[in-house]
């Protein structure tokens, strides 16, 4: 009902929120919730949980996009209607999760999702990837370095087979973060594609009095490299500025968010840097963050072929040299990480050894170094 002014309490939402989850459960969840003994992948895309009531849940894994369609979202619920009772998930990487309370259900769904065309891919479990994991790009974000979508797409198409077999060695995560702000989990990934400005922002001296609060500009760079000054614009008349102390940059982009006369995106300066190794899970090791592997590769849309080309082959290295279980941070530590370029042909230079406040952390402080051919 509308808002009646005669009687302003009828209909009234006190409690405006998200509603409660478990009003989302399938039947066959909520009835077993807190009962599950354990689970198994009966092959790439298909998880079983079997409770101790003896129920059992069957899930079909997909792997879908980010950035979806109202058509597509419709098609998926048609899917989930006609097979799941009207149930349907959407995981944190990506992928969407069918789930049906019988193993006689599982082939009907899989073969109506074949029909399909190639929109909804089977797979994302167990030792192989899940859908990469990414930030907005240049489709939403003021602030990329590089596209998102565009780059996992075209990665995606090259390491597709591992998205639908489970031929790796352990699970892979692959993510990506189109700056440095990292929205993506980048940070703790096995494969990490980041976006990075090598150039610090350009001010725009003619519109920066129309558009800035310059004390807000000045106090959103964590490390004091935007200060006011006065400078001269386009029409000889001098104005109140800004001024970017160059070597304190660190080209996150806070000022161009607080700051739309101070751009930071440039098309020579701008490309990806290439990390390795995090992980979030505890097993074979504590959780790790990723290590910088490729400092730089370019923007070079709409493939990406140099992006594509590295990320391929640190997954194809580590597919074919790891031990089963060993993800690749635990496969990189074990043979050294001297090794780790070495099989995997990346010259390493200064800019791969970590020179943060904190990475005495980080730092191999013992004399176990593992020295290689590749390291002279």
């Amino acid at each position: 009902m509308g808002y009646d002014p005669a009687n302003p309490m009828v209909d009234r939402i006190t409690d405006i929120g998200p509603p409660h989850f478990e009003q989302f459960f399938p039947p066959v969840i909520k009835n077993n919730y807190g009962k599950w003994l354990y689970h198994e992948i009966t092959q790439p895309g298909v998880l079983m949980h079997k409770s101790e009531t003896g129920d059992e849940c069957w899930t079909v894994r997909i792997g879908a996009a980010r950035l979806v369609s109202i058509e597509y979202i419709r098609e998926i619920c048609e899917i989930a209607d006609k097979h799941c009772e009207g149930s349907v998930r959407w995981t944190t990487r990506n992928n969407v999760e069918f789930m049906v309370d019988a193993k006689d259900k599982v082939k009907p769904l899989m073969d109506d999702l074949a029909s399909r065309s190639n929109k909804f891919p089977v797979g994302g479990t167990g030792a192989g990837m899940t859908s990469i994991v990414h930030t907005q790009g240049w489709v939403h974000c003021h602030t990329p370095a590089t596209d998102a979508s565009g780059v996992v797409k075209a990665v995606m198409d090259e390491l597709f087979d591992y998205f639908t077999s489970h031929t790796m060695p352990a699970q892979v995560r692959v993510a990506l973060a189109c700056c440095l702000n990292m929205c993506g989990a980048v940070h703790a990934s096995d494969v990490a594609i980041l976006g990075i400005h090598r150039k610090p922002p350009m001010v725009d001296h003619d519109a920066i009095a129309g558009l800035c609060e310059l004390p807000l500009a000045i106090a959103s760079c964590p490390l004091g490299a935007v200060s006011p000054t006065k400078a001269t614009n386009s029409k000889g008349v001098e104005v109140k500025s800004v001024k970017v102390k160059n070597e304190r940059c660190m080209f996150c982009g806070n000022c161009y968010t607080m700051c739309p006369a101070m751009p930071l995106s440039d098309p020579d300066g701008d490309g990806i840097a290439i990390l390795v190794g995090g992980k979030v899970s505890n097993r074979i090791s504590y959780p790790k963050f990723s290590k910088l592997v490729i400092p730089f590769l370019p923007n070079t849309p709409p493939r990406w072929p140099e992006t594509v080309a590295a990320v391929k082959n640190i997954i194809d290295t580590y597919a074919k040299d790891a031990r089963k279980y060993e993800r690749i941070g635990d496969w990189a530590e074990r043979i050294g990480w001297e090794k780790f370029f070495e099989k995997t042909g990346i010259p390493f230079t200064i800019h791969c050894i970590d020179d943060y406040r904190l990475a005495y952390d980080t730092w191999r402080t013992t004399t176990q170094f593992k020295f290689t051919s590749h390291i002279k």
